[in-house]
């Protein structure tokens, strides 16, 4: 399935039109699962930029949306990262094999406790959490992967750590990637995401911003990618 990549700024974007869509493509193109939002095309470096567009890099923030629609692709939508593994693991639970990463121990034994009751057959090779501190842990980790071949690896260790990572084990071990953040902590009750109505109106990161004042000097540089969207310069 050929699919065109849209260029924002450098970062180069899949305008998926649907979450059915982004999971054929990612079986038949094995690689990263990049969720792209604005934060993320205003800080792409020379360590993150080709990371994104050597993989799959999808929109999850209206942001992105806007800016891949101005490009012409008006059918692209947003596609929420902290829904989407839930939607692999749903259409391949009986016939994939699935490897954890993230979170405090607690967490990850929760999720992975969690997921055996919905899907009593789901095949989880390999979990661990998130705090991977030396470079000892690192190797040993990415060898387990390589070892256990999973066909699917979840990676919940926020950005651009979990990419970083992610693109360390895909040079040995080819699989279905993704990156998380924080949705196990979503998935396992730890943490509460924005209520329907925010989600369905793109206000997800206003409910945030109340619940986090402190986020309030992360958004400042918005503005220039608003500015950007204006003024057709995306």
């Amino acid at each position: 399935m050929a699919i065109e990549k849209v260029t924002l700024r450098g970062v180069e974007i899949y305008p998926f039109s649907s979450v059915d869509e982004i999971i054929n493509f990612a079986d038949e193109n094995k690689g990263i699962l990049v969720a792209v939002n604005a934060e993320k095309i205003l800080n792409a470096n020379e360590v993150t930029r080709p990371i994104i567009n050597n993989n799959i890099g999808y929109c999850d923030g209206s942001g992105a949306v806007l800016g891949v629609k101005q490009k012409g692709y008006e059918n692209a939508c947003k596609i929420a990262g902290c829904e989407l593994w839930l939607h692999i693991i749903a259409r391949f639970h009986s016939q994939k094999s699935f490897y954890l990463i993230g979170a405090k121990p607690q967490v990850i034994e929760e999720v992975v406790a969690k997921l055996k009751i919905e899907y009593p057959d789901i095949n989880i090779v390999g979990y661990r959490d998130g705090y991977v501190k030396t470079d000892e842990e690192r190797e040993a980790l990415i060898a387990d992967v390589v070892e256990k071949k999973p066909d699917v690896v979840f990676v919940a260790m926020g950005s651009p750590k979990q990419e970083i990572l992610m693109s360390e084990m895909l040079k040995r071990h080819k699989a279905i990637y993704q990156g998380l953040g924080g949705s196990f902590d979503v998935y396992s009750g730890h943490q509460k995401r924005a209520p329907k109505w925010w989600i369905d109106h793109n206000m997800e990161f206003a409910y945030r911003l109340i619940k986090q004042p402190k986020r309030i000097t992360r958004n400042f540089h918005f503005i220039k990618y608003a500015y950007w969207l204006v003024t057709k310069k995306l």
